[in-house]
C-alpha cells in the first residue's frame, strides 16, 4: 500500500473511474480537454521556506519537466500504483493545474499536485521522501495548498485516500479535513477510497 503521508487521485477522476496504472486512451484525452477549459491564474513561484523539526531548512517552490526524474523515485517508492513521467507531464500542462514541490540543499523531498476548480482546489498527488518523512514537511505542502485556496476565495480543499490508508487519514483530520462518504472500488487494485473535505473560512478583513 502506499506510504502513510503519501496520497493521490486521478486527475480526470470526475469523468473516469480511478485507474493509477492503466493506460490513458482517448476517454482520458478527452476529459483532459474537457478540464483543461478551467483555466486558472498562472502559477506563482512558492518562495516559502522555513525550518522544520529535524533543523532542516525547506524551500517550497513549482513542480518543473526538469524535476521529474527526482520525483519519480519519491513517487515510485510512495506508491504501489505510481504515475508515470508522461502523466506528470499531462498534469503540469492542465492549465487549472498546480504544484508544490519541497527542497532541502537543492534535494526535493517531497511534492503536493492539485487543481484550482471553481468552488474548490482538489488534492490529486502529495508525497514525502521516505528520508524525510515525520519532519512537518507533508504537513506544510497541505497547509500552503489551503492557504491558496483561501487566496483564491475557495469554500473547500477535496481530495481522495485510500481506505487502508489510516496513517495519512489521520494527518488530514488534524489538520480539520473530515470524511464525506465512500468511493467504492476507487482504485485499480478496487480498494475503496474515503473522499476528504477541508471547509474553507473566509478571510474577513480587518477593518
Amino acid at each position: 500500500m502506499g506510504l502513510p503521508i503519501a496520497m493521490k487521485t486521478n486527475f480526470s477522476k470526475f469523468w473516469l473511474k480511478k485507474s493509477d496504472s492503466q493506460p490513458r486512451g482517448q476517454a482520458s484525452a478527452a476529459a483532459t480537454q474537457a478540464k483543461i477549459k478551467l483555466t486558472g491564474e498562472p502559477q506563482e513561484e512558492h518562495r516559502a521556506s522555513g525550518f522544520f523539526s529535524a533543523g532542516d531548512h525547506v524551500r517550497f517552490r513549482p513542480m518543473a519537466i526538469d524535476d521529474l526524474d527526482e520525483v519519480m523515485v519519491i513517487e515510485r517508492r510512495a506508491f504501489d500504483f505510481p504515475w508515470s513521467a508522461g502523466f506528470f507531464r499531462q498534469e503540469l500542462q492542465v492549465a487549472c493545474a498546480r504544484s508544490i514541490l519541497a527542497e532541502i540543499d537543492g534535494k526535493i523531498v517531497g511534492y503536493v499536485l492539485f487543481w484550482v476548480l471553481p468552488s474548490a482546489i482538489d488534492i490529486h498527488n502529495v508525497a514525502v521522501h521516505h528520508d524525510y518523512r515525520r519532519r512537518g514537511i507533508a504537513r506544510e505542502l497541505l497547509r500552503l495548498v489551503t492557504d491558496e485556496a483561501r487566496r483564491q476565495s475557495l469554500s473547500r480543499v477535496l481530495l481522495e485516500v485510500r481506505k487502508s490508508n489510516v496513517p495519512a487519514q489521520k494527518l488530514y483530520q488534524a489538520m480539520g479535513f473530515l470524511a464525506t462518504g465512500i468511493r467504492k472500488r476507487y482504485y485499480s487494485d478496487n480498494e475503496d477510497a474515503v473522499a476528504m473535505t477541508l471547509e474553507i473560512d473566509p478571510i474577513v478583513a480587518s477593518t
